[in-house]
């Protein structure tokens, strides 16, 4: 991997996680959400990670090869938002507008505790990758300040 790639690696991490976090804040803001467009109750997203091949330049893929290293570095990438396949939350409470005959309501299964977890993890996640792309931007600052 060259000098910019393990910039473009953490890159495709940060706007992953990003994802996920935006994801994770849906779930929790519609965690009491009985009716959608849809119909029914909301129901919880989860994201879907993969590697994917990274765009090098030409330049980037001969300094690798040249280097020893391999030229085919692969990111992450968000391949899909799905929902869950769970069945939602029924509840009595026969005064709600969205109550079916029995006076029972269909609520998202969504657990404000598991979501806090998710939202730690990208939150994490994130903060990660972007320390290592600050790391490697202070060793290249070093490395223009040697060639001086």
């Amino acid at each position: 991997m060259n000098l910019f790639g393990v910039m473009e690696l953490s890159g495709t991490a940060l706007r992953a996680e990003r994802i996920r976090a935006e994801v994770v804040a849906a779930n929790m803001a519609n965690a009491d959400t009985t009716r959608t467009e849809a119909g029914g109750p909301y129901r919880r997203q989860h994201v879907v990670f993969a590697a994917m091949p990274m765009n090098q330049s030409a330049f980037g893929n001969t300094l690798a090869q040249k280097m020893g290293g391999e030229s085919g570095a692969e990111g992450v990438a968000v391949t899909a938002v799905v929902a869950d396949s769970g069945a939602p939350l029924r509840r009595y409470e026969p005064g709600h507008p969205d109550a079916d005959a029995n006076g029972y309501v269909s609520f998202p299964d969504i657990n404000p505790m598991t979501e806090m977890v998710d939202l730690m993890g990208a939150t994490r996640s994130y903060g990660l990758n972007a320390s290592a792309i600050q790391a490697e931007k202070g060793m290249l600052q070093n490395s223009i300040d040697l060639l001086k």
